[in-house]
């Protein structure tokens, strides 16, 4: 019922994730009572975002600058790397500010039904990086589901002929919850991840 700019924009809102023509709508009718120049500001940041952040050549983690603030920090350990799909998730753990080391973002995982293939994650980039003796350990930090296991594992097989040591990330019971409601596959991982006090 409704055309011209109004529809366009909520098509264009529904193209985003998570976001359907309900909550489109709902965003493009809040977007018409925000001051203009709000919206403004909000479709600024957009365009900047586009035209000012690329990925970094080496880890590509997104940048303004010739590399990502990671792989110009001296003082980071060189000798590990954890590997994630997004930068959302290296960006996930540097908030604990436990790891110190290197990154490599994937910027995908491995999803033949979605026809995501090998060649369209950035899995040579991250072999191009192991060739010296520097890097010891490869960390797989990918989502704990059917791709990011098929990906850990194609990285893997890899990786192990290159001599470097490659670990997973544990699975387990998250911190504060009842035993009795995790489900049967984090209880078997966690046993199976269980380590010494």
């Amino acid at each position: 019922m409704i055309n011209g700019v109004f529809q366009r924009t909520v098509d264009a809102l529904k193209r985003l994730p998570g976001i359907g023509p309900k909550t489109a709508q709902r965003l493009g009718f809040y977007l018409l009572k925000m001051p203009e120049a709000e919206v403004v500001s909000i479709a600024q940041a957009i365009v900047d975002l586009k035209a000012k952040i690329r990925f970094c050549p080496v880890c590509q983690n997104m940048t303004e600058h010739a590399l990502c603030e990671i792989c110009a920090d001296p003082t980071r350990d060189r000798s590990r790397i954890v590997v994630v799909e997004e930068p959302s998730t290296l960006y996930a753990i540097e908030r604990t500010g436990e790891y110190r080391g290197l990154y490599h973002v994937l910027l995908g995982a491995i999803s033949p039904l979605d026809g995501v293939t090998p060649d369209d994650i950035k899995s040579k980039e991250l072999l191009d990086r192991l060739g010296g003796d520097q890097v010891q350990e490869v960390i797989m930090a990918t989502d704990p589901n059917i791709e990011g296991e098929a990906t850990a594992l194609y990285l893997t097989r890899l990786i192990k002929p290159l001599g470097v040591k490659v670990t997973r990330l544990a699975y387990g019971i998250p911190v504060g919850i009842d035993l009795e409601y995790a489900d049967d596959v984090t209880l078997i991982k966690s046993l199976e991840g269980r380590r010494e006090l």
